[in-house]
């Protein structure tokens, strides 16, 4: 990641930290970059093998591409 992205980060980290409980990052474990996307993937998975819930993935400019959320029920 370069300059442009880390403070894109920050500013959605900031922007998530305001919402409180009702952000795409609450739970998060591990936030990766995917480049192709220009986006953070937020994985709330505890662990690799098994995960209740797909990872919110947000572009730098601070859109919600997927919010994520339960696999189940």
């Amino acid at each position: 990641m370069g300059r442009e992205e880390l403070a894109a980060l920050i500013a959605i980290l900031q922007d998530e930290l305001a919402k409180g409980t009702s952000g795409h990052a609450v739970g998060t474990w591990k936030i990766e970059y995917d480049k192709k996307r220009s986006a953070f993937i937020f994985d709330k998975c505890e662990n690799d093998g098994y995960c209740e819930e797909k990872p919110a993935v947000i572009a730098t400019s601070g859109a919600v591409l997927d919010p994520g959320g339960p696999l189940f029920g």
